[in-house]
């Protein structure tokens, strides 16, 4: 019997998959323990790679490991002590139309993975996977813990949390966007700040900012930049964090093309048409299957691109998108962190080494004052032997808690309109959402985004 058994659900997944077994392998509190790893997807063709690459790196780096492979969901978990998911069908090809089709019903959507409409339907497509998991779970192995990577966070917690008896908690990486840009933005490495953040997945906001070793308050140095900065200055990573920060007296976290989606206004600063672009006069990509090239930002893209040469991901379908970012799995020379919480989490609730994680969507339960205690919410938890203790944060600002409160009920109808297959629920939600324009909007939107993804969407009555 090993020490641990860790499955992994979406192990074929290029990044995911290497990233966890590398982490893994660095663990210090890991060291010694026996630990089996399932990898488990549900497409065959993509394990087989992963499981050569891992048995290589840990012949190569050492450490008493054992791997196994299945697509069967049912054969992996028996005797797990943790499944971490992430999962994600045709992404891209779905992805187009959460960013695209909100907005010609009028929604004032600029990105489409979290927030708004389009993150709403992007939930529903990953809620019936990921409670298949979970229920699963409570069959074969009850006591097992999910750490869930897969988007949106807060919203398939809640439906976790809601619908079945697993403990789960979602983990994510964005704070970490949101600390990086603060470094940048004062010049000092991460290291040298303690930055503490708290709210909604993709939507959280810093209440403490300061030097680690003094103790000192760097906020007002926050406000000395953005006062003397050119208000066009990095304009797509800056512009809504510092209007948001100018207003309501905290800086924002990751970016604002993710916290910008819960938001009826964040168009002015978000330029929302770059993802998926495409000239509707030659048809719309989910017809064809032509996915055109995603953009993450303005900032890390190519602006520069020749109209003769065309860059070669331009009008690829979306199974050729997913097999370019299928490269070969070579053993690296040095390993190096992922920066991603799950093998913490693991050390600190298994191998006695207590941790302090920046961000864990969990039940509030006061944790945020203001908002309802049955909603999810992102805040820094203390992780030990005992189990996993969410930090009791500071009350934050009444408008800024107003932001989020109406996520409480969005979230609630969204796991009602799955769990009663109801579309009058998702309905509801979509017209509670701040970027709802129009009645007549929502039903259309509703109407046509469940005649395009029924085969992926839950039956709605």
């Amino acid at each position: 019997m090993a020490d641990l058994k860790i499955v992994l659900v979406g192990a074929g997944s290029r990044s995911f998959g290497p990233s966890t077994i590398r982490d893994i392998l660095l663990s210090k509190p890991m060291k010694g323990k026996s630990i089996e790893v399932v990898l488990m997807d549900t497409v065959g063709k993509h394990l087989k790679d992963i499981e050569r690459y891992a048995k290589a790196v840990t012949r190569k780096f050492g450490g008493r490991i054992s791997y196994k492979s299945t697509t069967s969901l049912s054969s992996a978990l028996p005797g797990a002590d943790y499944v971490v998911s992430a999962i994600e069908v045709n992404r891209y090809l779905y992805w187009a139309m959460d960013f695209h089709l909100p907005r010609r019903y009028g929604f004032s959507q600029v990105y489409g993975e979290n927030g708004g409409p389009g993150g709403m339907f992007h939930a529903l497509r990953n809620m019936g996977p990921t409670l298949h998991i979970a229920r699963q779970m409570e069959k074969l192995c009850p006591r097992a813990v999910l750490l869930n990577f897969t988007n949106p966070e807060t919203k398939l917690i809640e439906a976790v949390t809601r619908l079945s008896g697993i403990q789960a908690y979602g983990l994510c990486h964005g704070v970490g966007m949101g600390m990086n840009l603060v470094g940048e933005m004062l010049e000092r490495k991460v290291e040298s700040m303690e930055m503490v953040a708290c709210g909604i997945n993709h939507f959280t906001w810093f209440q403490t900012i300061k030097d680690r070793k003094t103790g000192e308050d760097l906020y007002p140095y926050i406000r000395k930049v953005d006062e003397e900065g050119d208000i066009m200055s990095n304009w797509h990573e800056l512009a809504l964090s510092r209007i948001l920060f100018r207003r309501f007296g905290l800086w924002p976290s990751p970016s604002p093309n993710h916290f910008g989606e819960y938001l009826s206004w964040a168009e002015e600063y978000v330029t929302h048409q770059v993802q998926y672009h495409y000239d509707p006069m030659a048809g719309h990509p989910w017809a064809g299957g032509k996915i055109p090239e995603f953009i993450y930002s303005l900032t890390y893209s190519n602006l520069h691109r020749s109209l003769i040469k065309k860059d070669k991901k331009l009008g690829a379908s979306w199974e050729d998108q997913m097999a370019a970012e299928r490269t070969d799995l070579k053993v690296e020379k040095k390993l190096k962190p992922s920066g991603e919480v799950a093998i913490p989490m693991i050390e600190g609730l298994s191998c006695g080494a207590p941790q302090r994680l920046d961000a864990v969507n969990v039940r509030n339960n006061g944790c945020v004052p203001g908002l309802p205690d049955d909603m999810i919410v992102e805040v820094p938890a203390d992780v030990d032997a005992a189990g996993v203790h969410p930090c009791q944060m500071e009350p934050l600002p009444e408008g800024i808690v107003g932001l989020m409160r109406p996520y409480a009920s969005i979230h609630k109808l969204l796991v009602q309109a799955y769990a009663e297959k109801s579309k009058n629920k998702l309905v509801q939600a979509v017209l509670l959402d701040p970027t709802c324009r129009s009645y007549q909007g929502a039903v259309g939107l509703v109407d046509e985004m469940i005649r395009l993804q029924k085969n992926i969407l839950p039956p709605l009555k």
